[in-house]
């Protein structure tokens, strides 16, 4: 009788374990369950702009991506400064994501949350996320208003 149940005891044993386990591993991320939607207006053939979406998926954001036409009406629609634009315009939290942004920048926007508009990577610089290559220049990223005035965001 002893070893019956030192049997149902390690069963039981096992169960618990293998239980525990699985829920630990199917709990989410608490990172990706604390980072918002970007929604992200692109021009349905940009492959930077794909490439930028991998980028931020890979970083536990999740994705809303909007093919359009008249990405340039989009940019006029939402304020973003014509000095300051780039291949895709996202929003997020209420603050305009303008060109290859990167996450830990997107993260400290939404975390400091500054009175701006949004942030910008202006043009396409080679390095930036979404803009991988054997090249890499140094940029700014760029805070603005409402008014287009901006300010360094942050520098890579």
């Amino acid at each position: 009788m002893k070893s019956s149940t030192k049997l149902i005891a390690l069963v039981a044993a096992l169960s618990t374990l293998a239980l525990t386990t699985a829920a630990v591993r199917g709990r989410p991320d608490n990172d990706a369950a604390k980072k918002p939607t970007i929604t992200v207006y692109k021009d349905p053939d940009c492959g930077c702009c794909k490439n930028w979406i991998q980028y931020l998926v890979k970083h536990a954001y999740q994705v809303d991506a909007k093919d359009t036409p008249d990405i340039a009406g989009i940019k006029q629609t939402l304020g973003v400064p014509k000095a300051l634009t780039s291949c895709h315009t996202a929003v997020v939290g209420g603050y305009l994501i303008e060109g290859h942004v990167s996450a830990e920048d997107i993260d400290r926007l939404l975390t400091q949350k500054p009175k701006i508009a949004g942030i910008a990577v202006p043009g396409m610089p080679a390095g930036s996320p979404g803009m991988d290559g054997p090249r890499t220049q140094h940029y700014q990223v760029l805070a603005f208003d409402k008014n287009g005035k901006t300010s360094v965001f942050a520098t890579h």
